[in-house]
C-alpha cells in the first residue's frame, strides 16, 4: 500500500519544488506572461474599436450614397419636367408659327384669286365693251351708208341734245 499514502520525506521535496517552481515562473515568466496577455488584450480592443469605428464609416458612406442618390434621383425629375416644359413650350410655338404661316398663305391666296377676279372683270368689261364698240360701228355703217339715213340721224341727235 506503498502507493497510496505518499511518505513524508517525498512531499516535503514535493513542496519545496513547487514552491521554487512558482517562484522562478513569478519572477521570470509570469510578468511577460501578463505582459503579452495585456497586449493581446490591447490589440483586441483596438482591433473592435477600428471595427466600430468602420462601421460607422461604413454606414456614413452609406447614407451619403443614398443621398446622393436621392439628389441624382430629384436632379433627373427636374430635368425631365424642364424638357417636358421645353418639349411643350416648342410644340406650342411650332403650332403657333405653323398656323401663322397657314393663315399668311390662305390671306395671299385670297388676295390673289381677288386680284384674277378683277382682272378677269375687267377684261371681260374690255372685251364686252371692245364688242359693243365694234357692233355699233358696223350698225353705224350699215345704216349710214345712205345720206338720207346720215341727216336723219343727226337731227335725232340734236333732237336728244336739246332735250338734255
Amino acid at each position: 500500500m506503498d502507493l497510496i499514502t505518499p511518505q513524508l520525506g517525498l512531499l516535503f521535496w514535493q513542496t519545496v519544488l513547487f514552491l521554487l517552481l512558482l517562484f522562478i515562473l513569478t519572477k521570470f515568466a509570469w510578468k511577460p506572461i501578463m505582459a503579452s496577455l495585456r497586449e493581446r488584450e490591447d490589440s483586441i480592443e483596438s482591433a473592435l474599436r477600428m471595427a466600430d469605428q468602420a462601421k460607422i464609416e461604413m454606414q456614413q458612406l452609406k447614407a451619403g450614397n443614398e443621398k446622393l442618390l436621392a439628389d441624382a434621383r430629384q436632379e433627373r425629375d427636374r430635368m425631365m419636367q424642364e424638357a417636358t416644359i421645353m418639349a411643350n413650350q416648342h410644340r406650342e410655338t411650332e403650332k403657333a408659327r405653323a398656323t401663322e404661316e397657314a393663315n399668311r398663305i390662305i390671306t395671299q391666296a385670297r388676295e390673289a384669286i381677288q386680284q384674277e377676279k378683277n382682272a378677269a372683270l375687267a377684261e371681260v368689261k374690255n372685251t364686252a365693251a371692245q364688242l359693243s364698240v365694234d357692233i355699233a360701228e358696223r350698225i353705224l355703217r350699215r345704216e349710214l351708208a345712205e345720206p338720207a339715213a346720215q341727216t336723219q340721224l343727226v337731227d335725232s341727235y340734236l333732237k336728244d341734245v336739246k332735250l338734255n
